[in-house]
């Protein structure tokens, strides 16, 4: 009778064979020891890459800080921009960077497990775990990591022992954009007196191909409506970025307000600040008021004027929003300039002026 067997495993570089031989009447045996050709080492793990160091950002990083780092580096390594040799692979890294970051999803699940050099965070499918452990979503997981691994070395794929969450792909084309890109729009208070249309060159990335973005540079025609506040936001659908595999995102536009040299904004109304004497301000006076159409409009005071106070010009303010033909008022504040002293002979009369007050 002859008994035979091995002792093999993935991390050893030969297999031995043992093969005893066994005569039965005799009782006695032998043993031989066989050793096979050396079979090649499994492939070692792939290398995982740091993400938030491809952006250079912390790990508590949240999506804007991400998105204006991406921005910044895909514009600079960018193959139609850089010509060095390795700037094609630093711009695909740091395009698969930005993809896992930005979706709340696969950045969960490369905080926890990592991923390998060159790849794409998956996202988890909750609705169907049985095909989690087909050998056809495994192949699906090794292209979406952007390496094969010949059908010979199957045993060693951690992959294929090691069964993972199905791929979530967007059927039906490109996957939805994330956050809208919004840039502050400057206007000043004239503008919004007057409404104005402000045209605004922005670089954006486009996908040229399935594999290629590219800087665009393209010009938007603003309009700002009289009256509008601080805040209001104009959106462009699907003008901004786009990154490789998804829709362009929106492109938003925010108002806000330049500080101006004379007058703050209080809702439709605008408020100008006027420096008067504590002698104008006990006896009286006329203060020349400016507007935001440029002309001066006197504003008689007879009674006395204290700190603080408030006079109106009536619908000399800003167009309202919902009825641009009415406008707020234009309130004037007044600051009274106090004397750092006061001569003796003068403080006698104030006493005998003040004295029947």
């Amino acid at each position: 009778m002859v008994l035979i067997w091995t002792q093999f495993g993935v991390k050893h570089k030969n297999v031995k064979c043992k093969v005893r031989v066994i005569h039965g009447e005799e009782g006695w045996t032998s043993e031989e020891v066989r050793e096979e050709p050396e079979v090649s080492s499994p492939p070692s793990s792939p290398e995982c890459v740091d993400y938030y160091s491809v952006l250079g950002v912390s790990s508590d990083s949240n999506e804007e800080e991400i998105r204006r780092a991406y921005k910044r580096l895909a514009l600079r390594y960018h193959p139609d921009k850089n010509p060095d040799a390795d700037a094609e692979d630093k711009f695909k890294q740091i395009a698969q960077a930005y993809d896992v970051l930005t979706d709340p999803e696969k950045r969960s699940i490369y905080d926890q497990q990592g991923l390998p050099k060159g790849g794409v965070a998956p996202a988890g499918n909750k609705s169907d775990p049985s095909h989690s452990s087909s050998k056809a979503d495994a192949h699906s997981w090794r292209v979406f990591f952007n390496f094969e691994v010949d059908s010979d070395d199957d045993l060693f794929n951690p992959f294929l022992r090691n069964p993972l969450p199905n791929l979530s792909r967007q059927k039906g084309g490109l996957k939805p954009s994330g956050v809208a890109e919004v840039h502050d729009l400057l206007v000043s208070l004239e503008d919004i007196l007057m409404g104005v249309t402000k045209r605004v060159k922005v670089t954006r990335l486009r996908q040229t191909d399935k594999h290629a973005l590219r800087p665009e540079e393209r010009v938007f025609d603003v309009e700002v409506k009289k009256g509008w506040k601080e805040g209001t936001r104009i959106t462009f659908p699907m003008e901004g970025h786009q990154m490789l595999g998804h829709t362009p995102s929106d492109l938003a536009f925010v108002i806000k307000e330049k500080k101006h040299a004379h007058f703050r904004r209080d809702g439709s109304h605008i408020v100008y600040t006027a420096t008067i004497t504590l002698r104008e301000a006990l006896c009286g006076c006329t203060v020349n008021v400016p507007t935001l159409d440029g002309q001066m409009k006197p504003l008689p005071c007879n009674d006395v004027i204290k700190p603080g106070s408030l006079r109106r010009l009536i619908g000399e303010g800003l167009p309202r929003a919902k009825n641009p033909a009415q406008r707020g008022d234009l309130l004037v504040e007044f600051q009274v300039v106090f004397p750092d002293r006061i001569p003796p002979s003068s403080k006698e009369i104030i006493k005998h002026s003040l004295g029947q007050c």
